[in-house]
């Protein structure tokens, strides 16, 4: 077939449109799990410190006789209850679990996607589609068993990707981590 029939050029379109839906899912995957981590932490820290002031109360009322500590300790007692019992059904560790395993799952997708649009002009557009085919039930499969993202992590992920450009580099920083014998630019190109 010609290699620049409208319709490889269609498949091509399709093939970069679909490399941007995975890479927005698995960054948003990645947002997701470190919001969920950073919860996480910050829940633990909480029910440490109201455990300690609680647990201080108690024991300082107990020396001291004092009504107040007493009162401080059965108030900060009853907010630790209050939010374990809130976060009780919650595990945002294996939630959080979830979401990085998703993510591992689209990075591998991710770059079969980056290896075919690398391979296109040399692939028939059989093998491309065939491939393509392939890429698409993967995908469906990872969507499938994945836990679901939320718009805050969603709008997480599209700011990492178009403002920091998170998921991509400039050939000079492919060069800096690069040996000096692989890298495309040298020092007297800049």
């Amino acid at each position: 077939m010609v290699a620049n029939s409208p319709h490889k050029e269609a498949l091509k379109t399709q093939l970069r449109e679909a490399y941007g839906r995975i890479v927005y899912t698995y960054t948003t995957h990645l947002k997701k799990m470190n919001l969920l981590d950073k919860n996480n932490l910050l829940i633990k820290y909480a029910q440490i410190i109201l455990s300690a002031i609680s647990t201080g109360g108690f024991i300082g009322s107990m020396i001291t006789n004092q009504l107040v500590l007493t009162v401080v300790g059965g108030i900060f007692s009853t907010v630790l209850l209050v939010l374990n019992l809130f976060f009780r059904d919650f595990n945002l560790v294996e939630e959080s679990r979830q979401h990085r395993i998703a993510s591992d799952n689209l990075w591998l997708i991710r770059e079969q996607y980056i290896s075919l649009l690398t391979d296109f002009e040399i692939l028939s557009e059989d093998d491309i589609i065939a491939k393509r085919d392939d890429l698409q039930r993967l995908t469906f499969d990872v969507y499938n068993k994945s836990p679901k993202t939320d718009a805050k992590s969603y709008v997480a992920a599209q700011k990492a990707l178009k403002s920091e450009e998170e998921q991509f580099f400039k050939p000079e920083e492919i060069d800096m981590m690069l040996p000096a014998h692989l890298r495309i630019t040298t020092m007297s190109d800049k």
